[in-house]
């Protein structure tokens, strides 16, 4: 199955984009942090139920940008074997990065019935909640993520985003500090979390996240640090 620190690279390339310049819709940033470009090989690597040479076909079919190719090859996989978790995850990533988001939807919904202790299967099937414009549901679905564990950074940082969807910095920033404390190297999370802080007008907290930032990502930091000098 997938793993954390895999699902986490997929995720920070657009993570950081979208909160630090607003380069993309809600929609495109969900499905660009699904599958970033060149992170699809390493995905495939970690499947343990994608036979070596299936994933070197899925390999040459995301470097041609071939997701459709892709979406018919994992299905004809899962009509041979239904149970087979990864094939649904193949699945719902390449119909999230064709923005058929219902259909990436039902397929990690598959993925998360046949492997329930899949925590990135259930960050995807929130995700694509999210895509789909319901927040709500996201954070349903990550909130019974953490009944299966409640150790999983990216869960949490994923349910201050649906928060924050909703426009709840409130609700979002307990989330934001959880993800931080159970990963001090998660970049993202602290600059979401600084930005929370500064809506909330936690001055002292923010600037504190600030200097975290700067011995994490100097760049980061610097552009959090705009928020405070923009509201002058």
């Amino acid at each position: 199955m997938l793993r954390y620190a895999a699902i986490r690279h997929a995720l920070i390339a657009t993570v950081l984009c979208t909160a630090l310049t607003g380069c993309l819709s809600p929609a495109a940033s969900i499905a660009l942090a699904l599958i970033p470009d060149g992170t699809f090989s390493t995905l495939l690597g970690n499947m343990q139920g994608v036979e070596d040479s299936n994933r070197k076909q899925l390999a040459e079919l995301a470097a041609q940008n071939d997701w459709a190719g892709i979406a018919r090859f994992a299905e004809q996989n899962i009509a041979i074997d239904p149970t087979n978790a990864d094939w649904w995850m193949v699945a719902g990533y390449a119909h999230t990065q064709l923005k058929q988001y219902p259909r990436a939807n039902q397929a990690f919904a598959e993925a998360v019935r046949l492997s329930p202790d899949n925590m990135d299967a259930w960050n995807m099937l929130g995700q694509s909640y999210r895509a789909l414009g319901q927040p709500e549901r996201a954070i349903r679905t990550f909130d019974n993520a953490l009944r299966v564990s409640r150790e999983s950074p990216m869960t949490y940082f994923l349910l201050g985003e649906s928060f924050r969807d909703l426009k709840r910095p409130d609700r979002a920033v307990a989330y934001y500090e959880q993800a931080a404390q159970r990963d001090p190297q998660f970049t993202e999370a602290w600059y979401a979390l600084g930005q929370t802080y500064w809506r909330l007008d936690r001055r002292h907290d923010y600037e504190q996240v600030i200097e975290v930032l700067r011995k994490l990502d100097a760049q980061a930091a610097n552009q959090l640090a705009t928020l405070d000098v923009s509201s002058k």
